[in-house]
C-alpha cells in the first residue's frame, strides 16, 4: 500500500465513538472526533474499565488518596475497599505493549481511568475533591509511551491545542512510515531536514539539540540514535507554537524568495506576517500568500518543508490560530 493512502492509527476511549460503555450505560459521543478527525484517522477503541472485566452498567469509581500523599488509587465510590488500581495499571501495560503502530491516543477527560489531567482526587470524606489526578490507564500510558501524542477530547476544543496534537500525530505517522521502509542514516538526516522549520516554530533549543544528535549520527549506533531522536522530537513538538514563533519562521522562509519579489509584494507579505505576530490575522493568511509566491518562484528545499503542510489542509487547523 502507498504510504500516502495510509491513515494514522489512533487509540481512543470507546465512549467518545458513541459506544455505551460508561458506568451508567451511556456514552460521550464526540461529533468532532468522529465526524471530522475520523475522516483522517483510523480509530481503535479501548475502554479500560470494561477491559478489566467490569460490567456495564456498574458502580462508579473514583480516585482517592491520603491527604498530601502521592499514591492515588482507583476505588469503587460506594466501597473504597474495592480497589481497581492494579487491574487498570496491568491492563494499561498490556495495551501499551501493542501500540507500536499507533500514532496517537485520544482519552476521555475527567475519567478516573482515562482522564489526562485535573481528574478529581478525593482526599477526605465529605470534602471537595482536588483536581490533581490522572486517570489510572492514561497515567501508565503516558509513563510507558512518553513519545506517543496523547490528548483529551475536551482540550481539542482549544484551537492551538488541537492543531498541536494533530501536528504531533502526523509527524509520528511520518516517522513510523520511515521506519517501516527500513531506517538508514540518510533517511534520518532527510527527516530532520524536512522538519527543520516545523521544529523551530515549536522549540528552537530542542531543534538545536536534535541537530547536534544528527551531526553525530556517523559515530553512533543508528537504532539508539533514532530512539533518542524520537523522544526529543516529540518533546519538542509538545511546545505550543505562537504568533511570534510563526512570524520568525515565516520571515526566514520569505528570505528564500524575497529577491524575486517586487517592492509591493514584499511589503504585502511583511505586513501580513506582522499582522499575524500581533494576532490580527490567523497564520494561514501569510502562509497562503507565501505559498502563492513559492508557486511562482519554486524552491526545492522549501517545497519539501513540512512546516507549510504538517497535516491535511482540509482540516483547516491553521485558520483559527
Amino acid at each position: 500500500m502507498a504510504h500516502s493512502e495510509e491513515k494514522p492509527k489512533l487509540g481512543i476511549s470507546s465512549c467518545l465513538l458513541g459506544s455505551e460503555v460508561r458506568y451508567d450505560g451511556g456514552h460521550k459521543h464526540n461529533t468532532y472526533v468522529t465526524g471530522t478527525l475520523g475522516q483522517y484517522f483510523d480509530f481503535v477503541p479501548f475502554c479500560p474499565e470494561q477491559g478489566i472485566g467490569l460490567p456495564t452498567p456498574r458502580p462508579p469509581i473514583r480516585l482517592v488518596a491520603e491527604p498530601g500523599q502521592a499514591l492515588i488509587r482507583a476505588v469503587e465510590v460506594r466501597d473504597a475497599t474495592v480497589d481497581f488500581s492494579k487491574a487498570l495499571d496491568e491492563f494499561a501495560k498490556k495495551v501499551c505493549n501493542g501500540l507500536s503502530e499507533y500514532s496517537g491516543y485520544i482519552v476521555k477527560k475527567d475519567s478516573p481511568s482515562c482522564g489526562m489531567e485535573r481528574v478529581k482526587v478525593y482526599e477526605k470524606e465529605n470534602a471537595p475533591a482536588v483536581k490533581r489526578g490522572v486517570g489510572m490507564f492514561t497515567a501508565r500510558l503516558m509513563q510507558q509511551r512518553p513519545e506517543l501524542p496523547v490528548e483529551e477530547e475536551g482540550r481539542l476544543t482549544d484551537p492551538r491545542l488541537r492543531e498541536n496534537f494533530v501536528t504531533r500525530v502526523f509527524t509520528m505517522h511520518r516517522w513510523q512510515q520511515m521506519l517501516a521502509d527500513g531506517l538508514t542514516a540518510q533517511d534520518l538526516v532527510e527527516f530532520h531536514t524536512r522538519h527543520k522549520f516545523l521544529l523551530q516554530v515549536h522549540y528552537e533549543s530542542t531543534y538545536r539539540e536534535l541537530g547536534r544528535l544528527i551531526a553525530d549520527i556517523g559515530n553512533r549506533d543508528l537504532e539508539t540514535c533514532a530512539a533518542e531522536y524520537l523522544q526529543l522530537l516529540m518533546r519538542c513538538l509538545k511546545h505550543l507554537a505562537d504568533p511570534g514563533k510563526h512570524a520568525n519562521v515565516l520571515m526566514h522562509i520569505m528570505g528564500f524568495v524575497k529577491e524575486k519579489l517586487n517592492t509591493d509584494e514584499k511589503s504585502e507579505l511583511l505586513d501580513l506576517i506582522e499582522a499575524h505576530r500581533l494576532e490580527m490575522v490567523p497564520v494561514i493568511v501569510p502562509i497562503t500568500l507565501l505559498n502563492h509566491f513559492l508557486r511562482r518562484f519554486p524552491n526545492d528545499y522549501i517545497a519539501r518543508q513540512y512546516y507549510l503542510a504538517p497535516h491535511p489542509r482540509e482540516l483547516m487547523l491553521r485558520n483559527s490560530i
